[in-house]
């Protein structure tokens, strides 16, 4: 498939038929009290529309507008209520990384998770908010169900140990990049922020140089990946956020 970039395709929206006569008074009142209230009538569900689709080659993905404010949902610091653009477009961001690295990585069968993985996965999910109740609470301010989120959860697993098997396990460090690193940044940054303590011996740190440059460079071929896999899929957004 040739080279694409996002495309943004206008969304038609038809009008209902309009019903002939007039509504009485008292139904009108109603009708204008339902929309005054509070975001209490709100809360019991997120309207929901078709925001993205993500075509890596495999398929073509579909997100929603649910989608990502299930994705807001399950950061403990975001709030609900009336989302931002910012923070829209940040999860809308987020969920076409996934779904890209999620249909490569279904192409090998040996990153599908365990259930085992999936239950520890979920209860590392659950201690990120104050308690069981409060992320409940997020949840069915979302319509977001237990399945729901066990599938998103299994999703999660996936991708990192799709990442962690592509990056994680073939990184190498050579001794000449950390002797680079202790000389070039490390110590000058040891004696800016702790003058006059007397700088630790290469060998003293080797292993915490290892592990910084490995994160490092980890992290740079994840973001080179997700950057060449975005350029060679087509994503459509079908509605601004």
């Amino acid at each position: 498939m040739g080279k694409a970039g996002v495309r943004s395709q206008e969304s038609g929206v038809r009008s209902k038929k309009a019903v002939s006569g007039k509504l009485p008074v008292v139904c009108c009142l109603l009708v204008a009290a339902y929309f005054l209230m509070p975001s209490i009538a709100y809360a019991q569900k997120t309207v929901d529309r078709m925001v993205a689709t993500v075509d890596g080659g495999t398929r073509v993905d579909l997100i929603t507008y649910s989608d990502l404010m299930w994705q807001i949902a399950l950061q403990p610091s975001s709030p609900l209520e009336n989302p931002g653009s910012e923070e829209l477009n940040r999860a809308l961001n987020l969920l076409i990384n996934q779904r890209l690295i999620l249909q490569e990585a279904e192409k090998l069968p040996a990153v599908a998770p365990s259930n085992e993985e999936v239950r520890i996965a979920s209860e590392a999910l659950s201690k990120q908010f104050p308690s069981t109740a409060e992320l409940q609470r997020r949840m069915q301010r979302v319509g977001l169900s237990s399945e729901q989120l066990r599938e998103i959860v299994r999703q999660r697993v996936v991708i990192k140990k799709y990442l962690d098997f592509r990056f994680r396990s073939f990184v190498v460090i050579t001794p000449q990049q950390v002797a680079d690193y202790y000389k070039d940044v490390y110590v000058p940054r040891f004696r800016q922020q702790s003058p006059g303590r007397i700088v630790p011996m290469l060998e003293e740190v080797r292993a915490e140089l290892e592990e910084t440059l490995a994160e490092s460079k980890i992290e740079s071929d994840m973001d080179a990946f997700i950057q060449s896999a975005r350029e060679r899929a087509e994503i459509v957004i079908l509605s601004q956020v």
